[in-house]
Formats: C-alpha cells, sequence, structure tokens
C-alpha cells in the first residue's frame, strides 16, 4: 500500500473514532433548568401527544461504549488496523496465508506424492484421487466447462470422446501445463457471402447433414483451397493445430448452417490458459488424471 493510501487510512479511522468518542461523551449528561422537574424533563418534542423524555444514556451502557473503544484501540496496535502499519504482533493476512499453505503442504505432500508416481490411466481409477481432482477441477476450470465438465459455447465438452487438442493422458497434461490457442482465420474477405455460403454447404455434406447439392461442388474447391491444410482433405481435423473434426456432431460454436456461416465469417480465437503457473506439478498431475476420468466414463458407457 502506497504512503497516501496508508496515511488516508489513518486519518479516517482516528478522526470517525475521535468523533464517535465525542458523540458519546456529548450524550452523557443532560443540562437541567430550574424550573424542570428532573425526574421528567422533556426535549420539546411532541408529536401526536408523545412527548420524548431527555435523559442521558444508561451508565451500563454507557460503559459498553467505553468498552468497545478500548477493544479497538487495543486492536488497531496489535493488528494491522492503520493503513500499511503491521502492528506489535506483526499480523498480516499473507503471512496468515502462507502458514495456512505450508500446513496444507505437511500436510498432504506425501499423499500427493504418491499420487504423482501414479500414472495417469491408474489414477483416474482411485476414488480417493478424483476426490481431489474434483476440487481442482471445481476451482480452476468449472467457470468454463461446467462444474461437471459438459462444456458451455465455446468450450469443450470434457466428457465425450471429442478432443481437439488429443485426449490422451500426456495431451490432457500437455494442455493444463501450456495451455492452448486456436486461430481459425476469418474468410469474408477473401471468400466473400457466396463462397462462405458454398464451403458452409459443403462442410455440412461431409458430416451427411442436410444441404444444397447445387452449392457443394464449388464449396469442395474453396474448402480444398483455404481449410484442408488444417482440417485435413477428410476434415477430421489435426489435434496438433487444433483444429476440430468437422465430420462429426461435436459443434464448439454451434453446428447450424447460420453458425458455420459465422464462424466462416469473422473466424473464432479460443484459448485454454496455461496452468503450470499456477498449480503444482502433483496437482496438474491429479487434474490432468480427472479430466482424463471424465472421457473415460463417456467411453465404458458406449
Amino acid at each position: 500500500m502506497s504512503t497516501f493510501w496508508s496515511l488516508w487510512i489513518i486519518v479516517l479511522t482516528l478522526t470517525n473514532l475521535a468523533l464517535l468518542l465525542w458523540v458519546l461523551l456529548a450524550n452523557r449528561k443532560v443540562a437541567v433548568r430550574d424550573d424542570e422537574d428532573p425526574e421528567n424533563r422533556t426535549t420539546g418534542h411532541v408529536y401526536d401527544g408523545i412527548e420524548e423524555y431527555d435523559n442521558p444514556l444508561p451508565r451500563w451502557w454507557f460503559k459498553m461504549f467505553i468498552a468497545t473503544f478500548i477493544f479497538a484501540g487495543v486492536y488497531l496496535i496489535l493488528y494491522p488496523g492503520l493503513g500499511s502499519f503491521p502492528g506489535v504482533l506483526g499480523w498480516t493476512q499473507e503471512k496468515e496465508l502462507r502458514g495456512h499453505q505450508q500446513q496444507a503442504q505437511a500436510r498432504f505432500s506425501e499423499q500427493f506424492g504418491e499420487y504423482a508416481k501414479t500414472p495417469i490411466e491408474e489414477l483416474a481409477r482411485d476414488p480417493q484421487a478424483m476426490k481431489m481432482g474434483l476440487r481442482l477441477f471445481a476451482n480452476n476450470c468449472a467457470v468454463c466447462h461446467g462444474s461437471d465438465g459438459g462444456g458451455n459455447w465455446g468450450f469443450p465438452n470434457l466428457t465425450d470422446d471429442a478432443w481437439q487438442w488429443g485426449g490422451s493422458p500426456e495431451r490432457i497434461k500437455q494442455t493444463l501445463v501450456q495451455g492452448r490457442k486456436a486461430a481459425m482465420p476469418a474468410w469474408s474477405a477473401s471468400l466473400g457471402e457466396q463462397g462462405i455460403a458454398e464451403v458452409t454447404e459443403y462442410v455440412q455434406s461431409m458430416g451427411d447433414r442436410e444441404h444444397d447439392a447445387e452449392l457443394v461442388s464449388a464449396g469442395e474447391q474453396k474448402f480444398m483451397r483455404n481449410c484442408a491444410a488444417c482440417h485435413g482433405a477428410d476434415g477430421t481435423g489435426n489435434i496438433n493445430l487444433g483444429a476440430p473434426n468437422l465430420t462429426d456432431d461435436v459443434w464448439l460454436y454451434g453446428g447450424e448452417p447460420s453458425d458455420i456461416r459465422q464462424t466462416l465469417r469473422v473466424g473464432r480465437n479460443g484459448v485454454m490458459p496455461a496452468q503450470g503457473e499456477l498449480l503444482k506439478d502433483d496437482r496438474i498431475h491429479i487434474l490432468a488424471a480427472y479430466v482424463y476420468s471424465l472421457s473415460l466414463n463417456y467411453d465404458e458407457q458406449e
């Protein structure tokens, strides 16, 4: 925290405490005129026939307020309550967090170490390890892929057998560590709307979906010239480039003709952030096993 903001917090805190203490002391006693009954003095405010008594705070209540001021003063001295002043105890939330992390590391390091030595295929069938994997997934992956790994628009479904970058344990771990960045270029400038419509119909025909046969021939020529380098001549994709399979029914950005035309028109740039700098290697190993287990369950159901 900068010196300015530290002083800002100190001034605001002490000013508020001083003002509150003044208000408390100002209401401790009430002046009584000679012509007033000390037991029934009022403020002079009358509403609907009801008069407001003008009495000081009860002594026990006043003492409780004073106790809160004493507590606040002791707290501000012991803990970092005034800007960047560390407090007598030297406590900070960063130190507290590191302490908890060290305790957790000491507690689980042996177990994580054993899991790190276990092959992903075997680890994926360990119920206890997968409980840890579920928590890691929920904390780091669920915001994009969903709590069940079922994916969202623009974020792959991890529970099926369609893998844009490969679904082997090694490829999954590589994806987690390094991240991925897809690059589907926009073709509106080079193909034009007519060319986009033709390629769309050809892509539709590759998956045996309803298509316009009159446009397929022209679309095939444009596909071979512009798209086959990444997606392959047969449209089955390339996991090394992150080019998806166009012959199945799995579509990251929608598989309707209008969706395909929009993808061709503006391109797509999906990003999978690297987790290698956020998670330790043993955590990534367990997380990779959990992700692998999601598709493993799908394969077994099939």
